[in-house]
Formats: C-alpha cells, structure tokens, sequence
C-alpha cells in the first residue's frame, strides 16, 4: 500500500480483504474517498485455487510455519479425499488459525502466536459454496473454492488434514476472483505502479451487486444533509444512492419504507 500511495500520491490507500503472505491473485485497492466503500467490497465471495500437502501440520497452517507433526500420509488415496471434502461443502463453522489478524482481548492472534501463546478460538460460521478436487499429485493436491468472506483456506487445509487422520497445510494459495473481479482482469502491481490513474474503475461498477436508487434533485439534498428518504427496500438492506450522472451520493440503510444515509459524499 506504501508504493502505491507514493505512485498514486494520495494518502488515502486501502485494500478490501487482505491476502495471506505467501498467497497472489487478485486483490481489490480502494483509493481516496473511496476507502469508504472497502467494507461492502470485501463482504463478497471469494475464489481461490489452494494447494493442500498431506503429511505434515505446521503451526501457521501453510509453508511458511515451523512443522509441528509428521505422519505418512501414503496410504491417502484420491477417493478418500474427494470423499471428505463432502462435510466441508456449506454452512460450517470453522476455528481460525493463530496466525491470523483475528483480535481476542484486544491483541492480534498473530501477536499472540509470535509471542509463543496459544490461546482458545470461537469456531466462526463460514460458507463454501464449491469446492472441487481439480489435481492429484501426492502427497499434494489442488482444491477449488468458492466461498464467502472471512473464510480461512489455511484453516480447510488444517481441518482437511485432521479428517484424513494425516494432517495437512497450504503449500499455495491464489485468490482467483474477489466478488466480480477476477484474476483474468486484474491489472500485475508493476503496471498499476506504472500509471495509477489509468486502472481507477467507477463506483458503481464495484458495487453492482447492491440495490440502487437514482436520487432527484430534492431526494439528493435531503440524503446530503443527512435526512431519510423514502424507498420500499427490505429491511437492513445497504442501497446504494446515485444522482443523474450516475456519481455514488451516498449508502443508505432501508428501514421500514425509509431509507436512511449511512455514509454521504459529498
């Protein structure tokens, strides 16, 4: 982010949904006022081709941890494995790893974990929506996963390993789609680096899986000094509010036939 906000000169650099340290793919940058919107970017699902070892359990879950456990994983055969991704299709609950930004008592698991503590996790509830075994190469083989936000692949590959009776970890990881952008039209960091400008994309193309309204002139200055508006949404909905030029004015809450501003540009 630090060469990027040097390249694009604009102190406001964001990212939505961060990547772990030995995964690449793609990777959404929200820059100025638009850092605003990273919280309802990063909310999308996500995709990712994941290389799982069998055999061997470190303490990250990945490559880059120290071995904690060794097993001969030989016997392990393709069915067997395609057969245990079964429980992990779905609504699961899955148990982050200490190696993750995840905050308990107000320090950073990771924090934790470097400091050599090992502290009990909540189990989280996370979706897969696909999950395929695409390459058998033992004691390695490829997943893909679809699967929403806030879904640990290291933590799959853990738990993968542990239903096996063998262990496992992430030998590689890319995130192949972010919500609508995909890997096939993300732009290499040297040539974003090169000419910032040229890559910026609306908006509304970014947030075009949310309900929308086009404002008059008199809605639009209503929602600019923060009063609710009407609009029939379902409840909680996030509606995004564009003015006749198609510019995001603001996102809105819907509330029992009113919409009322969450976050106004102005």
């Amino acid at each position: 982010m630090a060469r990027l906000r040097r390249a694009a000169g604009i102190k406001r650099v964001g990212h939505a949904g961060t990547l772990d340290p030995l995964a690449t793919g793609v990777l959404i940058v929200c820059v100025g006022a638009a850092t605003r919107l990273s919280e309802y970017v990063m909310h999308a699902s996500k995709r990712y081709r994941a290389r799982v070892h069998l055999g061997v359990v470190t303490d990250s879950y990945d490559a880059e941890g120290e071995i904690v456990a060794e097993r001969d994983a030989s016997a392990i055969t393709r069915e067997q494995v395609e057969r245990a991704l079964d429980s992990f299709r779905g609504e699961i609950e899955q148990i982050p790893p200490m190696y993750s930004a995840i905050k308990q008592g107000g320090r950073r698991l990771y924090d934790l974990a470097r400091a050599g503590e090992t502290v009990e996790r909540s189990p989280r509830p996370v979706r897969i929506d696909a999950l395929a075994l695409v390459e058998w190469q033992p004691p390695e083989f490829t997943l893909e996963v679809t699967c929403s936000a806030g879904t640990y692949i290291r933590s799959l590959a853990y738990d993968l390993g542990a239903a096996l009776g063998v262990g496992a970890y992430l030998a590689g990881l890319t995130r192949t789609a972010s919500g609508r952008f995909t890997l096939e039209n993300a732009v290499p960091l040297d040539t974003l680096l090169s000419s910032p400008a040229d890559w910026l994309i609306a908006p509304h193309a970014a947030l075009a899986d949310f309900p929308t309204i086009t404002l008059d002139a008199e809605a639009e200055q209503n929602v600019r000094h923060g009063r609710a508006i009407s609009g029939e949404f379902a409840v909680g909905a996030t509606v995004m509010a564009y003015d006749g030029a198609d510019r995001l004015i603001a996102v809105l809450t819907a509330d029992d036939g009113r919409l009322l501003p969450q976050k106004v540009f102005i």
